[in-house]
């Protein structure tokens, strides 16, 4: 009993570490309250700044990508207990987003802005619009499983752990990855865009896209023509106008 209660308090830390991360990366994108900001002036040499960002957000996806596969999760957990795989790593993918938060070196050289009110009203909106659908879309799959707090809660109430069942509620009937398409939107809505947020817009929208062809790779594996029959029915991250019948209950992605 002691063991799973450490493992709670373990994951719940993980997971507020996560969250206070979550609302800096909300400013420190959008360029409000937080000390550091990824629009700021330049500071130093333009070529030092753009390697060490461009190391930064390398550094991030090589974290992302290596933890969530499974041939890593299979050597990862025979050192880190199953209970608290997941939240080990929401806490080094929280640890590697701090780490860019702090190292970040802005580069100024503006690239747009635009200055009528309500143009950057509706451009703000639309950015608050990407982050709230990051948020809600975790909620759709199991917010609480994706975090790690369903894993160690439920041994610690003697309970057996289940995996969360793959399935396609109403926004992944519209496109396959939701939560990725609302990263893109709070990342390049913005009505001053400097040449460190294009650099960041651009870097995080080409992992995403690499990221998601990993994903759908063991999702393939996994569920193999299931997911493959989703797959063709539903696009991957921009809706189309005119849809073709959707899969209704084909597997959805939790990592």
């Amino acid at each position: 009993m002691r063991k799973h209660l450490f493992f709670m308090v373990y994951a719940v830390v993980s997971y507020l570490i996560f969250l206070a991360t979550f609302l800096y990366a909300i400013g420190f994108v959008g360029g409000f309250v937080v000390p550091t900001q990824l629009d700021a002036p330049l500071r130093g040499p333009l070529p030092v700044a753009v390697g060490i960002d461009v190391g930064l957000l390398m550094l991030f996806a090589l974290q992302h990508s290596i933890m969530a596969r499974r041939w890593f999760k299979e050597r990862w957990t025979q050192i880190v207990p199953w209970t608290i795989e997941r939240s080990t790593y929401v806490l080094c993918a929280s640890l590697a987003l701090l780490l860019l938060f702090w190292q970040w070196r802005p580069i100024g050289i503006a690239i747009w802005s635009i200055d009528d009110a309500h143009a950057r009203l509706a451009i703000w909106s639309l950015c608050a619009a990407g982050w709230a659908t990051v948020l809600a879309m975790t909620f759709y799959i199991n917010h609480f499983d994706l975090f790690g707090l369903r894993q160690a809660w439920l041994p610690l109430i003697g309970r057996p752990y289940t995996a969360v069942s793959f399935r396609t509620p109403f926004p992944y009937r519209v496109v396959r990855h939701p939560l990725y398409l609302g990263f893109l939107i709070a990342f390049w809505a913005t009505p001053h865009m400097t040449l460190a947020h294009l650099l960041f817009a651009a870097s995080t929208t080409a992992y995403i896209v690499l990221a998601i062809q990993f994903e759908e790779r063991d999702l393939l594996r996994e569920h193999g023509s299931r997911y493959q029959t989703y797959r063709r029915s539903v696009p991957m991250l921009l809706p189309r106008l005119f849809r073709r019948s959707a899969a209704q209950d084909g597997p959805l992605s939790n990592s």
